[in-house]
């Protein structure tokens, strides 16, 4: 069974009891919530990629940036949070604060397989191709350039694609297509 979690017009998706969150990106090594329990985890039919305009972090609205999201195809290796059910209305204001901010994600429920091997269902934040914050599929060489050159209200671009690399190797993850990425700025 699960539940719609509302704040400010935007509900997330959550199953009752203790929730998985599966973390890709910055909730990797900054989750900004409480949980019980974390290990590194697998989706499927997602990888990470920069296909996120970012207006505001790591961008402007004039020269905008890009951050990474959960776009369709192949698999993505991240981290999972158990949030147990007294602590979950206020991880999940937060995450919907954090994560919904602009709307470009969809925020859902779908399986991912714990480092134990154990499958289970999971909070996740996909990238809406709808939205005018999707970058798409942008060539790797159009995706370094605007890398190089954006900076926005937390810095330079750049910084935080080379920050998210080198904290996905701190967690083991050697994400070959962020490495391609940063290889090249």
């Amino acid at each position: 069974m699960s539940i719609n979690h509302c704040r400010d017009n935007l509900c997330l998706p959550v199953p009752t009891g203790d929730v998985w969150v599966f973390g890709y990106g910055s909730l990797m090594w900054d989750p900004g919530f409480e949980f019980d329990k974390s290990q590194k985890a697998v989706i499927k039919d997602y990888h990470r990629s920069f296909c996120i305009w970012s207006v505001h972090y790591r961008g402007t609205f004039e020269n905008p940036g890009l951050v990474v999201g959960l776009d369709t195809g192949g698999e993505c290796i991240g981290r999972a949070y158990r949030i147990k059910e007294d602590k979950l209305y206020s991880a999940l204001d937060y995450l919907n604060a954090r994560e919904m901010d602009t709307g470009v994600y969809i925020p859902s429920i779908r399986p991912i397989w714990l480092d134990t091997g154990e499958c289970v269902d999971s909070l996740v934040f996909i990238a809406d191709h709808r939205h005018d914050h999707y970058a798409g599929k942008l060539p790797i060489e159009e995706k370094v350039k605007i890398i190089k050159r954006a900076r926005g209200g937390r810095g330079l671009n750049a910084d935080y694609a080379i920050n998210t690399y080198e904290h996905l190797l701190d967690n083991g993850i050697d994400d070959t297509y962020l490495r391609s990425v940063v290889d090249k700025l």
